[in-house]
């Protein structure tokens, strides 16, 4: 029978297989308990132990006397059972040992069916538990086939696989080829364990750098934070609680010993080792080496930072298609927007120039306002009230108007911008030639001053060289209507 010599077979396979010797155990049991039930019915009362002296699985019978008898499978007479015990007596249970050879071929085999599915699940109950304490390690493999674009790959154990998404795009294997992977994710899936790799996930590299610098293992080196773009370029954070260890230094190693062995595993992948800072300006400056910094201009509210690099930094700063501002804004977790030294002048100049364009805003009124960060017209129509009245001078219904004035400002740039000058056909004329766009500007341009009536502008008190741009834009009006005449006046 194939219990026979049970205890040797639960050893080896325990052994073997890695699984706990009590569930193998009670495997055979409820297996020579199933096949018993197929053999003589649901109805009877059996119970099945495992004798681990004789290393043998017995299996009783019960039944229960009774006076009369009307379900033999499970009664049994008083006379029959005091022949089995002398001292029983009607209500009492009985049991017998059963002749497990008697259940037959296919009861036998039905119990062979539920002892190998019983020591699959506890196969794959036992892979679990090994590999979901694993999970975050790397480990070691060799590729075993393909399945469509995704890598199994034979971990001795079991099998995990490498989805085409986290595989790095550049790099190739063939059956048979080592490979090493990350741990991403250990499922309990019914058909088995499933363990998920990867080679493109940041903690990879981490681990990858834990291995090969034992200051990070040791708890001297902290990593801050790492960000990859699988097979092209990573930047990794690091600081230390030592003063006498370079955390850089450290995980670059001898001749750059350490780092190499990391760009080896990741198939050329370029590494950026950054040194972690509490400042954030720092922190970016940092992350956006090599390139120089001129200025860093910080947004807390909306956690972003505008950093301006000398000219010839710009394209270092961005790097190829934006990558290095693009890790470098994941890994500081700030929203970064890189302009150059020229770009931001401009930019500068532009905004005090429409600061000085407002109607009833002069030279020292717009240097009031830039010194308490309003850079230009458009960021003054987007202030409060609450802002304006910080500012010396500027009192509650003053701050109101600036507002206003501000914000008309705006809405006749947003109409001039709307009519572009490919729109615009040119209108031949004398000596006196203009185009129609220019035309319209100047209309547009004169609508917006008779919007701004006299009593809407407030009083601001300047020096002698202050001007307002209402003024401005007026006498350029009146002169270009003297030119107009005096043009009539010689066709005429």
């Amino acid at each position: 029978m194939f219990i026979a010599d049970i205890k040797r077979v639960v050893d080896q396979v325990s052994r073997d297989k890695g699984i706990n010797r009590e569930v193998l155990i009670k495997a055979v049991e409820e297996a020579l308990e199933s096949a018993a039930r197929k053999k003589y019915g649901t109805k009877v009362d059996i119970e099945v132990q495992y004798n681990d002296s004789t290393g043998e699985i017995e299996v009783f019978q019960f039944k229960d006397v009774s006076g009369e008898i009307t379900e033999p499978d499970i009664q049994i007479s008083l006379e029959e059972g005091r022949k089995l015990d002398s001292e029983c007596e009607i209500g009492d249970s009985l049991g017998t040992k059963m002749d497990t050879s008697t259940f037959g071929r296919i009861a036998a085999q039905s119990a062979k069916q539920v002892i190998i599915q019983k020591m699959k699940d506890a196969e794959r109950d036992a892979v679990y538990s090994s590999f979901i304490s694993r999970k975050g390690e790397i480990i070691n493999g060799i590729v075993q086939r393909f399945d469509r674009n995704d890598i199994i790959v034979n971990l001795g154990q079991t099998e995990g696989v490498l989805p085409s998404r986290e595989q790095i795009s550049k790099e190739s294997y063939r059956r048979g080829d080592r490979i090493r992977a990350y741990i991403m994710e250990v499922l309990h899936e019914t058909r088995g364990p499933q363990i998920i790799l990867s080679r493109t996930h940041p903690d990879f590299l981490t681990s990858l750098f834990k291995t090969e610098v034992p200051e990070i293992s040791e708890g001297i080196v902290t990593i801050m934070g790492t960000v990859r773009e699988p097979g092209i370029r990573a930047k990794f954070a690091v600081t230390s609680n030592d003063s006498d260890i370079d955390p850089v230094g450290a995980c670059v190693g001898m001749k750059g010993s350490r780092v190499q062995n990391v760009v080896q595993e990741l198939r050329g992948e370029k590494i950026d080792i950054i040194s972690w800072h509490i400042d954030p300006a720092k922190f970016v400056c940092n992350a956006l080496a090599p390139a120089e910094i001129s200025r860093v201009i910080i947004d807390e509210e909306y956690k972003s930072m505008e950093v301006i690099v000398p000219d010839e930094f710009l394209s270092i700063a961005i790097g190829k298609k934006g990558q290095n501002v693009r890790l470098a804004s994941k890994l500081t977790k700030w929203h970064l927007d890189v302009i150059s030294e020229t770009r931001y002048s401009k930019t500068m100049q532009d905004g005090y120039n429409s600061l000085v364009s407002l109607p009833g805003v002069g030279i020292s009124m717009a240097d009031a306002l830039y010194e308490k960060g309003f850079f230009s017209a458009e960021e003054l129509s987007q202030s409060s009230v609450k802002d304006l009245i910080q500012i010396r001078g500027i009192a509650e219904e003053k701050a109101m108007q600036l507002i206003e004035t501000a914000k008309k400002y705006m809405a006749s740039r947003e109409r001039m911008d709307e009519i572009s000058e490919e729109d615009i056909p040119d209108v031949e004329a004398n000596n006196h030639e203009t185009s129609a766009g220019s035309d319209i500007q100047e209309v547009l341009a004169k609508e917006t001053v008779d919007e701004i009536s006299e009593e809407d502008i407030p009083d601001v008190e300047a020096d002698d060289h202050e001007t307002s741009a209402g003024s401005d834009v007026q006498e350029v009006l009146k002169e270009k209507a003297d030119t107009d005449d005096n043009a009539a006046k010689d066709n005429g």
